[in-house]
């Protein structure tokens, strides 16, 4: 076990590239973390890393060796977890990062959920807008609508995230309502920051489609703040339906153009393929998928209200 724990903070070292980071990822000192790399080195008989003040790099040594540790780390943890399965369920903790706007108002339960039917499983969920690389995050798996940065790293998506621009009657009133999606430009925006198309928006309508480039007059990376800024009449925001909808049902907020369908993005689960906590993360991210359809519960309901036509959510 000590060996295998010494090969594991190896791999940890390895892919933060920081001895300091990887005893935090780990709840280690960084002396213990120090004490297993030397401990390895002298079984393997040569030195793992090259060392210096500002950076730590694999060696020719651990660049061979780092791939088939990489996997005896992943199979040794999948096969601990089924064994905990097979006898009293599986256990332990499940590190998880997600966007803001993308968790709050709709995840509360499902990790209830989670936990009520994998009670010994304990999930330590980062919230934050910045978009992390899981295995130097030091996360089992990252919640997010941008695409998987390596090959190295696998994508499921979980469900499509639908966008609205929409605005306060109030505001509409005094400023007007847009006709088509070129009127935009002549209104105050809130913009979101962090989709991957960044400036450029499509809109289709019917068989036609239409791109724009458009300026923000508020531009952030908190769809929860472009939700309060609309609702202080401030301007015309996009927001993603499961942080706009209730505002949508409740009549506080109003949508713009609700017959022009901007594309969408797939909220996705973002993680090594050689997870160490495979056995567990597969759990977690079938649960999560198993409790959305392709239309999401947020949206369907604003079709069976009539705030949005059916066919807005078509593929």
């Amino acid at each position: 076990m000590d060996r295998l724990e010494n090969i594991e903070t190896f791999v940890r070292v390895a892919e933060t590239q920081s001895f300091a980071e990887a005893a935090r990822q780990m709840r280690v000192a960084k002396s213990v973390v120090t004490s297993r790399i030397k401990q390895l080195e002298d079984y393997v008989g040569a030195p793992l890393f090259h060392r210096s003040t500002r950076m730590v790099r694999l060696s020719d040594v651990g660049q061979a060796f780092l791939g088939d540790c990489v996997g005896l780390i992943g199979r040794a943890n999948d096969v601990f977890d089924q064994m905990r399965g097979a006898r009293a369920g599986p256990s332990g903790v499940l590190r998880i990062h997600a966007l803001t706007g993308f968790v709050l108002g709709h995840f509360a339960s499902l990790l209830k959920d989670f936990q009520v039917t994998y009670p010994d499983i304990r999930l330590e969920l980062i919230v934050s807008d910045v978009v992390v690389d899981p295995v130097k995050a030091g996360v089992d798996c990252a919640l997010q609508i941008f695409p998987a940065a390596s090959t190295e790293l696998v994508s499921r998506p979980l469900f499509p995230v639908r966008r609205v621009f929409c605005a306060t009657a109030q505001y509409l009133r005094a400023a007007g309502s847009p006709e088509s999606p070129r009127d935009l430009h002549k209104h105050a925006l809130g913009l979101y920051s962090g989709y991957p198309t960044r400036d450029r928006w499509t809109f289709r309508h019917g068989e036609e489609e239409v791109t724009l480039y458009m300026n923000a007059a508020l531009l952030s990376n908190s769809v929860h703040l472009l939700r309060e800024y609309a609702l202080e009449h401030a301007g015309i925001v996009c927001l993603p339906t499961l942080v706009a909808g209730e505002a949508i049902l409740n009549g506080e907020l109003q949508v713009v153009l609700p017959d022009h369908q901007l594309s969408s993005f797939s909220l996705s689960a973002v993680y090594a393929s050689t997870s160490r906590n495979a056995f567990k993360l597969k759990l977690f991210i079938e649960h999560i998928a198993a409790a959305f359809s392709r239309v999401a519960p947020w949206d369907a309901r604003l079709i069976e209200r009539g705030m949005l036509p059916p066919t807005f959510f078509s593929d």
